[in-house]
């Protein structure tokens, strides 16, 4: 039996001003708060929509939520319910309402998203149809995950008024650099055309351990995204006993740019692009990436038995790009009111929501060119490039 919202929930929720957000809702430049040196994104109301899978069905609302999303307790769940935080095709249900395949669920959130360094998203070159970016390292491309007003998309939109765009390109978290951005469906399927032809050719740098040969390096061999563990490996074929290779065909051309001894500089071109190419196949050679923990040990934590994304191993305890107009500097003083703290909230009264330490940092891995039939785009190295 459904019931409707009752009088008491309903001017709580209008005495609080509660005004929910949905994925339609654009980024504002005041949505940010910028504190020691970190972009965060002010909490926000947000409306999280799913439909029932088949495998959901049968189960109640609170069991649902409470083994398919574990960040929150039992409990949370239950009186999100309860209150109507968690509604069914639109309407209140009892905690003991059991869901049927394909019915609409609404999750009413107070929502904090992780910071990101407080860089600005500096802007290369700005045409009718495309639009290059400098991508700060710790920022995704498009909403993902916990992140969707954190993003360069969203960036670009509150602080340029730069909507629609259309990432042409994929781009780590923790890698910085060049970013290409469409501005019509029209120009990024072209640019699609032309990657999944291979006519597009990409070029990074990168700082890595020690000496690397000064010879151009082609490591050819295949690579195997684990995405329990969140990261890759490379599968070399054994050709006594005629085991099968796992993983994706790739090929990357490595060639040294300078050293000091103990780093190198080395650029670095991908011919294909899986998932952490570049970081596995600098491992495989024995120089991989100075701050990348993640592919410095073999003895790293995985995502399965922490449950964090696993990029967030690549910590760094170094200082790495920092593109100029610093952001932090340019809004500190207008940023520092507080925000509303939501009663139901998990997270609150903490700005950075649970499970992030708010310290991450880039990796020294840097995009600087793309180029394809008739054009070519670039990025300035980074400040971390230059051996002293």
């Amino acid at each position: 039996m459904k019931r409707k919202r009752g009088e008491k929930e309903e001017a709580a929720e209008k005495k609080m001003e509660i005004v929910w957000q949905t994925p339609a809702n654009p980024p504002e430049k005041h949505d940010y708060i910028f504190r020691d040196g970190r972009r965060h994104v002010r909490p926000y109301y947000f409306e999280f929509i799913s439909h029932v899978k088949n495998r959901w069905a049968g189960k109640t609302i609170v069991d649902l939520f409470a083994e398919e999303f574990k960040g929150r307790p039992y409990d949370y769940y239950v009186g999100a319910v309860k209150c109507g935080r968690i509604q069914v095709d639109g309407e209140m249900v009892p905690v003991s309402y059991i869901v049927k395949s394909s019915q609409k669920i609404s999750h009413f959130v107070h929502r904090h998203e992780p910071p990101v360094m407080a860089w600005d998203v500096p802007i290369l070159d700005k045409e009718d149809d495309v639009v290059t970016v400098w991508k700060p390292a710790t920022v995704p491309v498009h909403p993902c995950g916990q992140y969707r007003k954190n993003t360069v998309v969203g960036v670009l939109q509150a602080e340029h008024g730069l909507a629609p765009l259309f990432p042409v390109h994929r781009l780590d978290r923790l890698v910085s650099g060049l970013l290409i951005l469409a501005r019509n469906a029209t120009r990024a399927d072209l640019f699609r055309q032309e990657i999944e032809a291979g006519k597009v050719q990409k070029q990074y740098v990168a700082k890595v351990v020690g000496v690397f040969p000064e010879d151009e390096q082609i490591v050819d061999v295949n690579v195997n995204y684990n995405a329990r563990e969140g990261r890759s490996t490379v599968e070399v074929g054994n050709s006594c006993d005629g085991s099968p290779i796992k993983g994706k065909t790739a090929c990357t051309k490595f060639t040294r740019i300078g050293t000091n001894g103990n780093h190198s500089i080395v650029l670095c071109k991908p011919i294909t692009g899986r998932t952490h190419q570049i970081r596995v196949h600098l491992q495989y050679t024995g120089h991989p990436i100075a701050n990348d923990i993640l592919y410095l040990s073999e003895n790293v934590t995985n995502r399965s038995s922490e449950g964090v994304n696993a990029d967030r191993a690549a910590h760094s305890p170094h200082n790495c790009l920092v593109p100029e107009n610093n952001s932090s500097e340019k809004y500190e003083d207008s940023t520092k009111e507080d925000f509303d703290i939501d009663p139901m909230c998990t997270n609150c009264p903490n700005l950075v929501p649970k499970g992030y330490d708010g310290h991450e940092e880039g990796l020294w891995l840097h995009c600087v060119q793309y180029s394809g039939s008739g054009w070519v785009y670039q990025c300035p190295y980074p400040d971390w490039a230059v051996l002293t």
